[in-house]
């Protein structure tokens, strides 16, 4: 037989591989056999974590691994509060992830290279270990006191307090020191008299629950110098201080919000001031020493809906970000708050973002880079940003290939992260830059992706 009479049917049955499209949430919609698949080559590292019950909130805690680890295995630990079938069923988990490997594989290294490098290229599957107490009550926000960037982990036999929103309305401080203990060194066993009972409980909100919460320290590990931030559904605010002998709960409240605190942030500068988000749609700035416990400054209509989520940046001082249950993302300019008592009007955002097509659930900035941030929403994306970023002239026309009934593509939207379902909450790794780890009613995903 003649080859060159083969080859015209060889052509003929080689038929090219469909290709694959970019799925955007709120324009495309899945199909009843479709599922999404991740583009693993974005993303240095990818994993995801199932666990027992749903965890609304979380925190990331310090270690004794060091600051800026890029290598690979990767280990993180947080703490986390879950949402049981019943109240009795819920707990406070601290939660040790490791085996964390990197999941793109280099394009342009060959097989045995990869076989090389032991290190970053191990087949193993993450490893998930957790120490938990009994809570009662569902948990509703989760936050760890901060420890100096500079400092380690403290020993076992001192403090490293967690506190806890719980939906019976109660605030609980727990030190979960001995958990990350059990979790590092085998054969330890925790003192149940320590863990298993809160340190100290604010009931000042009485049996309303709430989700605001932010800790203070005035910058050095000692634990007497904490502040405790909380806010409830019934517009109220309360602030729990510490001093060598123990927790204070102050009795009167800070109220200037007319419906529920959603969110809190203490000022990184400013020890006496700290900022709030209601549902009342305004964002309001407090001085603790101020009479009469009401805002010395604010914004009316930060946005047109519930203000959901705020966070402060820690590099410029004068930045905020808030999320709103429209779905808008904004960026404040503090300097240009209008102070109570007078006529000025409201200030214009820095920039606004309508990217997210359902309430925004979490909002971070970038805990060293201070033009990036991190949102999160219930249209189960993960949302990564650089305010940074400038269109130019030759992106202009990538930007007209938008998909009908869609929206053109934000400059300064790095990177969108899906496959979670109703993400809750977003953190950034303070220790293992570019790594984020977020948390939906399926369980917690932790990634570091290219852009980042």
């Amino acid at each position: 037989m003649d080859v060159d009479e083969v080859l015209p049917a060889i052509e003929e049955t080689d038929e090219a591989e469909p290709a694959s499209s970019t799925f955007i949430a709120g324009v495309h919609k899945l199909g009843p056999d479709e599922i999404l698949e991740p583009d693993e080559s974005v993303y240095l590292m990818r994993h995801s974590m199932n666990v027992n019950w749903p965890c609304l909130s979380f925190d990331i805690l310090r270690d004794n691994l060091g600051d800026q680890r890029q290598r690979f295995p990767a280990t993180a630990y947080i703490v986390a509060g879950t949402q049981a079938d019943a109240a009795k069923n819920n707990e406070l988990s601290v939660y040790k992830m490791s085996s964390l490997q990197r999941t793109q594989k280099d394009p342009d290294a060959s097989d045995e290279e990869d076989d090389d490098d032991d290190d970053d290229a191990l087949d193993e599957d993450p490893i998930l270990e957790h120490r938990s107490v009994p809570h009662f009550g569902g948990v509703n926000r989760v936050r760890a006191h901060p420890l100096p960037s500079s400092s380690t982990l403290p020993p076992v036999s001192q403090p490293y307090y967690v506190a806890s929103w719980a939906e019976t309305g109660k605030v609980h401080i727990w030190d979960v020191r001995p958990l990350i203990e059990a979790l590092d060194v085998p054969g330890y066993s925790p003192d149940k008299s320590r863990t298993h009972s809160p340190v100290f409980t604010v009931t000042s909100h009485g049996r309303a629950e709430g989700f605001a919460m932010d800790w203070a320290s005035s910058g050095d590990a000692n634990p007497s110098a904490l502040r405790l931030l909380t806010g409830d559904i019934q517009s109220k605010i309360y602030l729990t201080t510490t001093t060598p002998s123990g927790f204070n709960a102050l009795s009167q409240p800070f109220v200037s919000h007319t419906s529920s605190v959603e969110d809190l942030q203490w000022s990184p500068t400013e020890a006496t001031v700290f900022a709030s988000c209601s549902a009342d749609q305004t964002v309001q700035v407090w001085d603790v020493r101020s009479k009469g416990r009401r805002s010395v400054a604010g914004i009316e209509r930060a946005h047109e809906a519930d203000v959901n989520v705020i966070s402060w940046n820690r590099s410029t001082t004068y930045l905020l970000l808030s999320g709103g249950d429209e779905g808008g993302i904004k960026v404040w300019d503090l300097r240009n708050v209008k102070k109570k008592g007078t006529s000025a009007p409201d200030p214009t955002p820095v920039a606004t973002f309508n990217w997210h097509r359902a309430p925004v659930t979490s909002i971070e900035w970038h805990p060293t880079e201070d033009s990036i941030f991190a949102a999160a929403g219930a249209d189960d994306q993960v949302t990564l940003w650089d305010l940074a970023v400038e269109q130019d002239d030759e992106e202009t026309g990538a930007m007209e290939e938008t998909p009908e009934g869609g929206q053109d593509i934000p400059p300064q939207l790095l990177f969108v992260h899906q496959g979670q379902k109703d993400v809750k909450e977003v953190h950034w790794h303070p220790q293992i830059p570019g790594t984020v780890i977020s948390t939906a009613q399926d369980g917690f995903n932790i990634f570091k992706t290219i852009s980042v």
